[in-house]
């Protein structure tokens, strides 16, 4: 753990049981982050034993649905942490897990899983509800003034240079073109996308269909970011994608380091 810097990691594992069986504690070990942020987790404190939660000495807090097997955020910290929490205060959103915080001695920082519109109407109906409630549940954190970061699959692509394929998708949930304004609008308050700030011209994805060998051929697309305030993107060091290896779910990490 540097003593000037600090990194800060998301992943979107896909059921923790199964990241687990691909390897996540090594990787864990070895990103050598000091937060981490989940989503998807699918898996409740009771079930999990060592290798599914947070190291000896760490600091977590986890969201978890009502559902078992279904949604569920966490935040791991093994900086000094003096609050933390769960929830944005809507019970039809928080019963599904979606949303977990811990303010550290640098930040403070959110795990979202944002919901996903491919099912049905009704699920990019709840969608565009909780995105636009989220926006304005944050906007005292971007008032504040302080250090702040938002992690997280945001199952938005916000540009053509974010997707494999953007003619083909465009009427796509997560490609539509009112999500990508929501997006664009979130920017616009003052959150950065830091991968995007370091990366202004790149094309990287962190997330691929099962299908088709979208992996494989890296057809894929860029959903999971990690957006921070202007207190803490002026800290920016580096932002990075881990890009298509390991495997250890369909979405990939990102990681960014600040200075302290």
């Amino acid at each position: 753990m540097s003593t000037e810097h600090w990194t800060l990691t998301t992943l979107n594992v896909n059921g923790l049981r199964s990241a687990v069986r691909k390897g996540f504690p090594d990787w864990r070990r070895r990103t050598g982050a000091d937060v981490i942020c989940l989503q998807e987790l699918r898996m409740q404190p009771d079930q999990q034993d060592a290798a599914h939660r947070a190291p000896r000495g760490w600091h977590s807090v986890q969201h978890d649905a009502e559902k078992r097997g279904y949604s569920g955020v966490s935040v791991w910290s093994r900086l000094p942490v003096t609050d933390m929490g769960t929830g944005s205060g809507v019970p039809g959103f928080d019963r599904e897990g979606r949303v977990a915080w811990m303010q550290t001695d640098v930040a403070k920082v959110y795990s979202i899983y944002f919901p996903s519109g491919t099912s049905s109407e009704e699920r990019q109906d709840f969608k565009n509800s909780f995105n636009d409630h989220i926006t304005g549940f944050l906007q005292a954190d971007l008032d504040s003034g302080l250090p702040v970061a938002v992690c997280g699959d945001v199952n938005v692509a916000h540009t053509p240079d974010d997707i494999w394929n953007p003619t083909g998708n465009k009427k796509n949930s997560g490609f539509l073109p009112h999500e990508r304004d929501w997006m664009t609008g979130l920017l616009d308050r003052g959150w950065v996308d830091v991968w995007r700030l370091r990366h202004p011209d790149g094309k990287q994805y962190t997330w691929w269909s099962n299908r088709g060998q979208a992996r494989d051929k890296d057809r894929g697309w860029r959903i999971d970011y990690i957006l921070a305030s202007p207190a803490l993107a002026e800290r920016l060091v580096d932002a990075r994608i881990e890009g298509r290896s390991p495997a250890l779910s369909d979405h990939c990490a990102v990681h960014a380091t600040f200075r302290r």
